[in-house]
């Protein structure tokens, strides 16, 4: 069942969302025809913030920015849409990795782009992301999956956008605090070019 929402009375409102505040650093207080929304890193503040925010307010789509690590040599630094997540550290009832009890094992976007695997932990080792690179993804992060599910709760479209911010090995944790305000400028300048604004 639906959560009930206020409609806006302005109509054509986008929600901008991020999960850390310097993911956002780049990004102006006020960006016409958009409302900003920090959650919290990790999936239970995602899911969290965004219901509440879904709760109060109609939004014609949800834009997501932030970093991600490269879980795959093959993707080089930049921005990627992501089309799908999947989650890396749940276990089915039957012990298979990547499968939640009761939740699908990959939700969608609806848009091209790469497979990126959430959890609430901060991946920073090969062995580790071997085990997740066997699931299909090629990103990792510790919101996208949340934020789809919710999406998909109130039917509401979803983009993705993350910036890769470290290849996701040993030493990604210190690397991550280096680079992120370059992601976030990165972020900025897509962001401009697909919305204009």
């Amino acid at each position: 069942m639906r959560p009930l929402r206020r409609t806006r009375q302005n109509g054509g409102v986008k929600l901008l969302v991020a999960a850390h505040a310097s993911e956002l650093a780049a990004f102006e207080a006020d960006i016409p025809g958009f409302e900003r929304l920090l959650t919290g890193v990790g999936k239970i503040p995602a899911a969290s913030a965004l219901t509440r925010a879904l709760c109060q307010g109609e939004y014609d789509e949800i834009v997501v920015v932030g970093t991600a690590g490269a879980i795959d040599d093959a993707v080089e630094g930049g921005i990627y849409d992501i089309a799908g997540a999947i989650q890396h550290d749940v276990k089915g009832l039957d012990g298979t990795f990547g499968e939640h009890v009761s939740l699908p094992p990959r939700v969608d976007t609806g848009h091209d782009g790469l497979v990126i695997a959430t959890g609430d932990h901060f991946v920073d080792d090969a062995q580790t992301v071997a085990l997740i690179r066997g699931l299909g993804a090629r990103l990792v992060d510790m919101e996208s999956y949340a934020l789809i599910w919710v999406a998909q709760q109130f039917g509401v479209p979803i983009r993705i956008l993350r910036a890769v911010s470290d290849r996701a090995q040993d030493g990604a944790t210190e690397l991550w605090d280096v680079v992120v305000e370059r992601c976030s400028h990165q972020l900025r300048d897509e962001f401009r070019t697909r919305y204009g604004v």
